[in-house]
C-alpha cells in the first residue's frame, strides 16, 4: 500500500518522522520505513531527519516486505517471552545475544528480532529498547510498543519507579549481610573498552546488594540498580573486592567451569505504563548458572 500525503505550509520547518507518525501509528515506524528508503519527498529518498519545507508531496511505500537478512543468512537471536500484551514485552533474554546492533555485532541481535513487534524511541535500528543487558547477562528486560509506552518507560526508569534485580555469584563474601556502593563510573583511563571507577568522565551510580547464600569461597548476592550504567554491577562488585565469577573482564575467567559472568537479571518490577497495573516478574537461574552454583558449594 502506498500512502500519499501533501505537506501543509504551516508544517514548514517540522521532522518528517513526526510528520508520518499520526500516518503511520509511530515515530519509529515511520524512521524505520525513511531509513529503508521507502519515503520520497517529492520523488527523491531524504534522511530521518530531514525538515520539510511545507508544499512537498510525501509518498510513503508501506506494503509488506519479505525480510531478507543482509548476508543472506545472518543469525535470528532466540528469546524467551516472560510477558506480552498489545502496549509491551518483557523478554527473557539468553546469555550470548546482544540487545542491540553495535560495533562487531551488526546482526543477531534482539533488537532485529524484534522488528516489526517492538516500537518506541528516537533510533529506528533498536525500536522499542528501553534498557539493555550484557551479551553474557541473562535474564529480563522490557520492551515497548508503541512511542507512548517507550517514553513512558523511559520516564519510569529516570525516576527509579523500575526495581531490577539481579543474581550474582560473586568471589569471597562481603563483610556485612547487605550494603550500599556509591561510585562514579566511566570509561577507564587505560582501557578504553572497559568501564572503571578510575575514569576521566565518571557518572554517578550506585548499586545495592544483600546475600541471598553463602557458599565456602563465593557468595551468592541478590543485587539491585539505582542507576543503570554501563557494566554497572560488574563494576562495582570488583571495586569492593568481590568480583562476579568467571567475568573474563572483571574478574578470573572460567571459575566453577563458568564460560560467562554469573550475572543473571532475576526480577523485574514496575507499573504497568497505560493500565497502572502491578507487573512483578521473575525469571529462574539458567542450567549454565545453576550447575556453577552446584560447583560453588560443593
Amino acid at each position: 500500500m502506498t500512502i500519499e500525503l501533501d505537506v501543509e505550509p504551516e508544517s514548514r520547518g517540522e521532522r518528517l518522522d513526526v510528520l508520518l507518525a499520526a500516518a503511520l501509528g509511530s515515530r519509529s515506524r515511520a524512521q524505520r520505513l525513511i531509513v529503508a528508503g521507502r519515503v520520497l519527498v517529492d520523488g527523491a529518498i531524504v534522511r530521518k531527519n530531514h525538515r520539510v519545507g511545507g508544499g512537498e508531496r510525501v509518498a510513503v511505500d508501506d506494503s509488506p516486505q519479505e525480510s531478507v537478512a543482509p548476508d543472506g543468512d545472518a543469525p535470528v537471536a532466540s528469546f524467551a517471552v516472560a510477558l506480552e500484551d498489545e502496549h509491551l514485552i518483557v523478554v527473557d533474554k539468553p546469555a550470548g545475544v546482544v540487545v542491540h546492533p553495535a560495533r562487531g555485532h551488526r546482526e543477531g541481535t534482539l533488537a532485529q528480532a524484534l522488528a516489526g513487534r517492538a516500537a518506541g524511541g528516537e533510533d529506528a535500528w533498536r525500536a522499542g529498547i528501553v534498557h539493555r543487558l550484557d551479551r553474557n547477562t541473562s535474564g529480563l528486560l522490557v520492551v515497548a510498543k508503541s512511542d507512548a509506552v517507550h517514553r513512558a518507560l523511559k520516564q519510569a526508569m529516570a525516576k527509579r519507579e523500575v526495581r531490577r534485580e539481579y543474581l550474582a555469584l560473586v568471589e569471597g563474601r562481603p563483610p556485612s549481610r547487605s550494603g550500599t556502593i556509591e561510585a562514579p563510573i566511566g570509561r577507564d583511563r587505560r582501557q578504553r573498552v572497559l568501564m572503571s571507577t578510575d575514569s576521566d568522565a565518571p557518572k554517578d551510580a550506585v548499586t545495592h546488594f544483600e546475600i541471598e547464600r553463602a557458599l565456602p569461597r563465593a557468595t551468592l548476592l541478590r543485587v539491585r540498580l539505582q542507576t543503570g550504567r554501563t557494566h554497572q554491577i560488574r563494576v562495582h562488585l570488583r571495586a569492593i573486592g568481590h568480583p562476579v565469577c568467571g567475568d573474563p573482564e572483571y574478574g578470573h575467567k572460567g571459575l566453577y567451569g563458568l564460560e560467562r559472568q554469573f550475572l543473571h537479571a532475576a526480577r523485574l518490577v514496575f507499573s504497568h505504563p497505560l493500565t497502572g497495573a502491578s507487573v512483578d516478574i521473575a525469571s529462574p537461574l539458567p542450567a549454565d548458572l545453576r550447575a556453577a552454583l552446584e560447583r560453588a558449594a560443593a
